[in-house]
């Protein structure tokens, strides 16, 4: 087999919703200030006792299922996280542990907001070079970890989440070539560091790279692909906030194309928000099988990575 495709996806999000208004009676915001700012209305919040790991699986679990396979199916676990508490074993080789995964190659992607674009990228390389046949790709992240609630400006903006797809071998192929880069020198732009960990940015330099640097490189993307942005039928850019998605999609120039806007109500969920957002048209019927849908990630280190997928 030539190529790879996602066979299936899946996502979950903790059940506690964190609104607006509860966090206006944390920090000096409103309502209005911030769906102005962001466009957030509601997010996710795990628990204590929610780790990583945990969202991960329920995605992956989900993900599996909808594919109809069992997990001695998958012979490599790919997770996308920033958020990792432990060094080892890390967040893949727990997730295959909760699912019951015999003996795979696990390995964690830490690209923060690009982590599953990259994943899914080196997933896709895996199964083309016969390393592997069925690979599970999760995106999960729990921002709620490290955020400086106490912070105005960035505690408004995160949400937690996972997101999974199920990826194997296929005759053609449905994830074309990957195009991704960085900017390691604008790296402090987005930054979760310190001890402990906590979660800062500069808003406007991001602001101003996403929005001005970036739609000619998703444009290359579907280039890459062999497609005309006017030819896509969905567009999951990373689930940062609505004022850096919005006028991405406009200049990337995907007219027919539906735009994901999951930020409204799950926040930025770091790794998890392509996947999450992805999962969500596919269960709503927004998209349908075999349609091209960009996915394209951006964020941390100032990395970038995307895709376009054929819906499972």
């Amino acid at each position: 087999m030539n190529g790879s495709r996602i066979a299936a996806v899946g996502h979950y999000q903790p059940a506690k919703v964190l609104t607006n208004e509860d966090l206006a009676g944390m920090v000096d915001t409103s309502d209005e200030w911030i769906t102005s700012r962001v466009g957030i209305r509601t997010r996710h919040i795990a628990g204590p006792d929610e780790p990583v790991d945990e969202l991960a699986a329920h995605a992956a679990a989900k993900a599996l299922a909808a594919a109809g396979l069992a997990p001695g199916d998958i012979d490599l676990v790919l997770v996308a996280t920033s958020t990792a508490v432990d060094r080892s074993p890390n967040m893949a080789a727990r997730v295959a542990a909760r699912l019951g995964i015999p003996s795979p190659a696990a390995m964690d992607v830490n690209v923060v907001c690009a982590g599953f674009t990259h994943a899914l990228a080196t997933a896709d390389h895996a199964v083309r070079a016969g390393a592997s046949v069925r690979a599970l790709v999760v995106g999960a992240d729990k921002m709620s970890d490290v955020t400086d609630w106490s912070d105005r400006s960035t505690c408004v903006l995160v949400g937690d989440g996972a997101g999974a797809a199920v990826v194997e071998a296929s005759d053609e192929s449905g994830i074309a070539p990957v195009l991704w880069g960085s900017v390691p020198e604008m790296g402090h732009a987005v930054r979760i560091e310190g001890t402990p960990a906590r979660f800062a940015q500069e808003g406007q330099s991001v602001y101003r790279w996403a929005t001005t640097q970036l739609p000619p490189l998703a444009r290359k993307v579907c280039e890459r692909a062999g497609l005309t942005p006017e030819d896509l039928a969905a567009v999951v850019l990373h689930q940062a906030n609505l004022r850096i998605i919005e006028p991405l999609a406009e200049k990337l120039g995907a007219v027919n194309a539906v735009v994901a806007r999951d930020v409204a109500e799950s926040g930025n969920t770091s790794a998890a928000s392509i996947p999450l957002a992805f999962s969500k048209l596919v269960e709503q019927g927004a998209v349908s099988t075999g349609d091209p849908v960009l996915l394209f990630g951006f964020g941390g280190n100032l990395s970038y990575a995307g895709q376009v997928v054929r819906c499972p």
